[in-house]
């Protein structure tokens, strides 16, 4: 598996996915990124492509035709091409096939690439367009932080922090549905950006924030000292997630361009909520980092 590293991180990336499956800080000897044990959900840090979320009634539909899509595309489940790797970065690379354009009907090209830089992974996507006709599509991150770091302590110990508000409005997946309900919107009261991880907290579900709400997240220590940062400027949406009614020892941070589908959503494709429209022979570029302190 393709590792960089330097005196304080070691990182690892699998092809498959062209998933970070590893951050461990050497300094505190411990493993950021979450073990993938199936116990409670088998990934580490997912790309979501062509699609965030699940699309509605699990279809979508494109110029007249229905096409069946699972949540959060393919891309993670698919083999990329391992393109460059140095002491600082690797890059991969997934190129549509015939498989592809049977439920995805766009040629595309994806390169993401991962850097180490000292504390900072930054994590940069670059989709290709190849063809001559506008494609549509939506993509995101999804990494899980190990949460406890510290098996002495638990999740509820620790604490979420966002930059830039007091108070936040986040919508809910409705579980009949598996949509977003954006007519029933919740507030988030916070004591400067700061709000504990709670037994209750993810219910529900994935808390999700539109409209750039959320820019900046860290998971705080118990001591309230930060452990890690997500970054992602001009990102449209976020997602705070773990999985629900358990105790499931991991958070996820998660960078959004597009989203799962409102409740009802019956349009077509360059309709659909925070989708991105690339014109033919374009490339569009876009990047989050991850801080481990």
């Amino acid at each position: 598996m393709p590792t960089i590293e330097n005196q304080f991180l070691r990182v690892c990336v699998n092809a498959h996915g062209a998933e970070l499956c590893s951050i461990f800080d050497k300094t505190r000897n411990h493993e950021v990124i979450w073990n993938a044990d199936p116990a409670y959900w088998q990934r580490h840090a997912p790309v979501l492509f062509p699609f965030v979320g699940k699309v509605n009634k699990g279809a979508y539909r494109y110029k007249g035709i229905s096409y069946s899509m699972g949540q959060h595309g393919f891309a993670r489940d698919m083999d990329f091409t391992l393109e460059s790797a140095d002491e600082q970065s690797i890059t991969f690379c997934l190129t549509s096939n015939e498989e592809t354009l049977q439920k995805y009907p766009f040629p595309f090209e994806l390169r993401i690439t991962h850097t180490l830089d000292v504390h900072t992974l930054k994590v940069t996507w670059e989709v290709r367009n190849p063809s001559l006709a506008p494609m549509y599509f939506s993509i995101g991150g999804h990494p899980a932080f190990n949460v406890p770091a510290d098996r002495e302590q638990h999740r509820n110990d620790y604490y979420v922090q966002f930059k830039g508000s007091d108070t936040y409005s986040y919508i809910l997946i409705d579980p009949k549905e598996e949509a977003a309900n954006p007519n029933q919107p919740h507030l988030l009261e916070t004591d400067a950006g700061v709000f504990p991880v709670t037994d209750h907290l993810f219910d529900n579900d994935a808390l999700i924030f539109d409209d750039g709400q959320v820019q900046r997240a860290s998971i705080l220590y118990p001591d309230r000292t930060p452990y890690v940062t997500l970054s992602c400027k001009g990102f449209p949406s976020f997602g705070l997630w773990s999985k629900p009614h358990s105790d499931a020892p991991y958070i996820c941070l998660e960078p959004w361009i597009g989203r799962v589908d409102n409740i009802g959503f019956d349009g077509e494709l360059p309709e659909k909520y925070g989708v991105q429209e690339l014109a033919g022979g374009d490339v569009f570029t876009a990047s989050y980092t991850i801080e481990v302190h």
